[in-house]
């Protein structure tokens, strides 16, 4: 198991906005490292990057991309993640991009609390791959 703590964390157990709020962070570390590992930019310029590769439009075309390559029990995840009720109205996207971008979090959240992040980095870097080309 691959975490930055070793505390014992079922994710199975978590609520899948718990999971999303671990995921988000997660998310928004590949793509920053990911960021600065491409070029030493100032901060000004790798923040507005960042924004636009973490934004609720960007992750919710990511998880169309992944939701093909993703096993059943991530796929279950992933919906879980989708369709938990918030209490949130997204203010620049629509409601349905923010429960995707929503269901992406939830499954990095789960997939790096069990300590799978062989299995992160390679759907990160899918979507890194699908990022160049477009």
């Amino acid at each position: 198991m691959e975490r930055f703590l070793e505390k014992p964390c079922d994710p199975k157990t978590l609520s899948p906005l718990t999971l999303a709020f671990v995921g988000d962070c997660v998310f928004e570390l590949f793509v920053r490292e990911k960021l600065v590992c491409d070029a030493n930019q100032p901060v000004k310029a790798l923040h507005r990057q960042s924004v636009q590769r973490v934004c609720c439009t960007a992750q919710a075309a990511d998880c169309a991309v992944l939701q093909p390559l993703l096993t059943q029990e991530e796929i279950d995840v992933l919906h879980r993640g989708r369709n938990a009720h918030t209490n949130h109205l997204p203010k620049n996207a629509s409601v349905a991009a923010y429960h995707a971008a929503t269901g992406l979090e939830c499954l990095f959240g789960y997939l790096y609390l069990q300590g799978k992040l062989e299995r992160l980095r390679a759907l990160f870097q899918v979507l890194d791959s699908e990022q160049a080309q477009a």
